[in-house]
């Protein structure tokens, strides 16, 4: 009995040491998270932040930083909202396969089964729009849209607009980051399911999960807690630029809280939006017509980050940008909303994060065993700039790659064997005097000028 008495007494001892320690590593943590934005802040890098940690069930960390109103100096409040940008597009990829899931439309449609347009002969199906892959031009940015920004225009006026631009290249054949398709999809889900865009997510994800703070933005409506957005300038921060969300749509005009993105996260890597076959074609990549694989997926990014598994998107828009990561092999959620459009983004707040929790695995590189020399040239083609020109340069056991008219000279040395780099976030080969970048949500060609 006594040897029984003293195991308990130990094991007790022990728990209560492993709370203890767990207690002090977490309020490390919490101490380093806390210096890094209120940093940040300080500096006016950013106004203010939300973030949300979540390792193992436990949440490391969820506070507030800075500012939601630097006019009124109003302080962050928990739970604020913000412009989520280009998240939206991970709820409109779940809404499509909502339909397809009803037996209402296939990925393998051809969009203008649904919606009136002009593709010049070519076939362009759903699943194209979703990862990036159709071809289509994009919208962001053209003149075309600054005229009728300030407008409500109906949204198929754009459709007439954008159906005289030719497409950037041949569906399947690349991956150039697309706002525009996503937009069509908005109008497909309108089209099949009766309902506007905000009501059709509002009656399939929002309600039946609880996410009570997430919506379409607006200019007029008055919205609780609302965090004010800001841009940066050399003179230090300012007013956001003028956004009417007629046209951003559902490509990135919702709006949500870092507490709604961590119940959408958990439901939806949890099981509880699709059974397993619909998730799987949500958060897997596909492959080019050539066999290259995918980063991206639908309406969210799939890959292998400093060795560590990585499924989730970023977002960006005037006064905003934001980040939802899930790294499913280490059971790390990460939130990171910032009302700031600065230098700083929420992948640097929250890589810096990351790497206090898990190890960072660089790459194994090799020695060089190719002519640099030979792969010295310019190398043009279509990226989501446009067409540009980059010169590559051999550099000792490196090269420089420069894109022309641009400043910035970029070194890869992170040599993988048979032509290939890794780069950042990218892989680049060089073979056959071709020059191929495979990013998170990019693919391009381009070739060498004789």
């Amino acid at each position: 009995m006594r040897q029984i008495i003293i195991l308990l007494v130990i094991i007790t001892i022990s728990n209560l040491s492993c709370n203890i320690k767990n207690h002090q590593g977490n309020s490390t943590f919490i101490s380093y998270a806390d210096s890094l934005f209120q940093t940040n802040v300080d500096s006016a890098n950013i106004a203010g932040a939300s973030v949300i940690v979540v390792q193992n069930g436990e949440k490391l960390l969820d506070k507030p930083y800075g500012y939601a109103n630097l006019e009124l100096e109003v302080p962050m409040p928990e739970n604020a909202s913000f412009e989520i940008g280009s998240i939206t597009k991970q709820f409109t990829a779940a809404a499509i396969l909502k339909l397809v899931e009803e037996g209402m439309l296939s990925l393998d449609d051809d969009f203008t089964k649904y919606i009136e347009y002009y593709t010049k002969g070519r076939l362009v199906t759903i699943n194209k729009l979703l990862n990036h892959t159709s071809g289509l031009p994009e919208y962001v940015g053209l003149p075309e849209l600054d005229k009728i920004i300030y407008k409500s225009y109906k949204r198929d006026t754009l459709l007439r607009l954008m159906e005289q631009h030719n497409f950037l290249f041949e569906p399947g054949e690349a991956l150039i980051y697309n706002s525009w398709g996503y937009f069509i999809l908005g109008l497909i889900i309108e089209e099949i399911s009766g309902l506007s865009y905000e009501d059709y997510l509002k009656e399939q994800f929002f309600i039946p999960l609880g996410m009570h703070n997430t919506y379409y933005s607006s200019t007029s409506k008055v919205i609780h807690n609302k965090a004010y957005g800001y841009d940066f300038s050399e003179e230090g921060l300012i007013q956001k630029a003028y956004v009417n969300y007629t046209w951003p749509y559902s490509a990135g005009s919702l709006s949500s809280t870092a507490d709604d993105l961590l119940i959408w996260m958990k439901a939806l890597h949890g099981g509880m939006v699709f059974d397993e076959k619909y998730y799987e074609l949500l958060t897997n990549s596909d492959t080019l017509n050539n066999g290259v694989h995918l980063r991206y997926a639908m309406g969210l990014e799939n890959y292998m980050f400093f060795g560590h598994q990585e499924i989730g998107h970023g977002g960006g828009i005037p006064g905003f940008k934001t980040a939802i990561r899930y790294f499913p092999d280490d059971d790390i959620f990460m939130i990171c909303l910032i009302n700031t459009y600065g230098p700083l983004s929420p992948y640097f707040f929250s890589n810096e994060l990351l790497w206090k929790l898990i190890d960072k695995k660089e790459a194994e590189t090799v020695e060089i065993d190719i002519d640099l020399d030979s792969l010295s040239g310019i190398y043009t083609g279509q990226t989501y700039e446009g067409v540009i020109s980059i010169e590559v340069k051999a550099l000792n056991k490196s090269l420089t790659i420069s894109t022309i008219g641009q400043n910035r000279v970029d070194t890869i040395k992170n040599y993988l064997g048979d032509g290939s780099w890794s780069h950042g976030y990218s892989l680049i080969t060089i073979k056959n005097d071709v020059f191929t970048r495979v990013g998170i949500n990019q693919y391009y060609r381009l070739e060498k000028e004789k």
